[in-house]
């Protein structure tokens, strides 16, 4: 038998939104400050309640609480929006890919200068775009290293930020043995401690190079690892690193992971050292890099490629060395993995950063799937899938 839907009671559903609305319109007309102090609070929900479509953009310039937004070599619109509505500047990443989107048709095109800005957190796309047009909101004085910056992306900011040449960093960098290394380390991947550093102008290359060198040496040396096992700890902290979301929980649950998969003798199996391996080592070799690069997916020949030494999907252990340049989180992750049967994990929504634990590969193939269908649902998803 077929059955037709039923609609609800015409009067029921007035009597039930008269219930909402009645206290709104007194908590709103006649309370008034407490009404605007209800509509400043919770406008989202009376939108929700009375049927009033919920706006995707803030209407002011922020509320005072200042953020530091980094654009990085390379970034363009899609990049930035999901950045500011990341870092709570602005309300959705919708609010400015679709002011970038009205500009275009306009024939404006923004342009955005690589470097550390000051916003504020709830602006409004235009107010955020409009701070980062204003050179007064760029921060000089100050070199600000991202968490999970690669190498070639640290040494672009550092040149930036600092008026030295790139050519400088590039080719102290390219000098391993002034900074005292271990001997297995194939690059200042992983060690450059990404963080924020005061310049004063007196600065050279190989100096700056050296002062964060240092700086990580000496979150090791606190969290008590030999000079013998800094290589495979950081190798080990930046992959957590890049496999980390915002979730401060996630981090030590990942590093068990990987522990578990090591102490079983499995492969890592990080797309996030494919992804390195073809992507930034690669290009640096004469590699051509996949059009995959700047999404989240792979493509079967370069998770079958056993000459990329980064490949962990087909390749045994940890790779070569680092892959990034990992935060205090990550280091702290490592020194102190949460306990867990875990062995494998992946992120469900990359807007939000939530991220799946499994111990079978059955419930892993389940959250993929989850993952699959979260990019697949609006195209502000895919945006982040790439």
């Amino acid at each position: 038998m077929r059955l037709e839907p039923v609609a609800a009671p015409p009067r029921r559903r007035s009597v039930r939104w008269l219930a909402w609305f009645l206290p709104l319109v007194i908590v709103l007309g006649g309370a008034g400050a407490g009404g605007w102090w209800a509509w400043a609070n919770h406008e989202d929900k009376i939108r929700e309640i009375l049927g009033w479509e919920i706006p995707n953009d803030y209407t002011t310039t922020g509320n005072g609480v200042e953020v530091v937004v980094t654009i990085l070599p390379g970034d363009f619109g899609d990049n930035v929006a999901i950045t500011l509505h990341r870092a709570g500047v602005t309300k959705t990443f919708d609010a400015f890919h679709d002011l970038l989107v009205e500009l275009a048709d306009q024939g404006q095109e923004p342009t955005f200068q690589p470097g550390n800005y000051r916003l504020q957190q709830e602006m409004s796309a235009k107010s955020a775009l409009e701070a980062l047009q204003d050179p007064a909101n760029r921060i000089t004085n100050r070199a600000i290293i991202p968490e999970g910056s690669n190498l070639p992306a640290t040494l672009e900011i550092l040149a930036q930020q600092s008026g030295i040449a790139l050519e400088e960093f590039q080719a102290e960098a390219a000098n391993l043995a002034q900074f005292g290394l271990p001997a297995e380390a194939v690059s200042l991947e992983g060690y450059l401690f990404p963080a924020s550093y005061d310049l004063d102008g007196t600065e050279t290359a190989a100096s700056l190079l050296q002062r964060l060198v240092t700086e990580t040496f000496t979150r090791l040396d606190a969290l008590g690892v030999a000079p013998e096992d800094r290589n495979r700890f950081l190798t080990l902290a930046s992959i957590v690193q890049k496999e980390s979301g915002p979730d401060p929980a996630d981090p030590p649950k990942i590093a068990r992971v990987f522990l578990n998969r090591i102490d079983a003798d499995m492969r890592l199996e990080s797309d996030a050292t494919v992804t390195y391996g073809t992507c930034v080592w690669g290009p640096q070799v004469g590699r051509t890099p996949p059009d995959t690069c700047g999404t989240v997916w792979l493509n079967q020949a370069d998770i079958d490629d056993t000459s990329n030494p980064y490949n962990t999907r087909a390749l045994p252990g940890l790779p070569v060395g680092p892959i990034s340049m990992p935060g205090q989180a990550a280091l702290d992750a490592v020194a102190h993995p949460a306990d867990g049967p875990w062995l494998f994990f992946v992120a469900v929504n990359l807007a939000t950063g939530e991220t799946v634990f499994s111990e079978t590969l059955e419930e892993h193939d389940a959250a993929v799937d989850r993952l699959n269908a979260w990019c697949e649902a609006s195209d502000e998803n895919a945006a982040y899938c790439g």
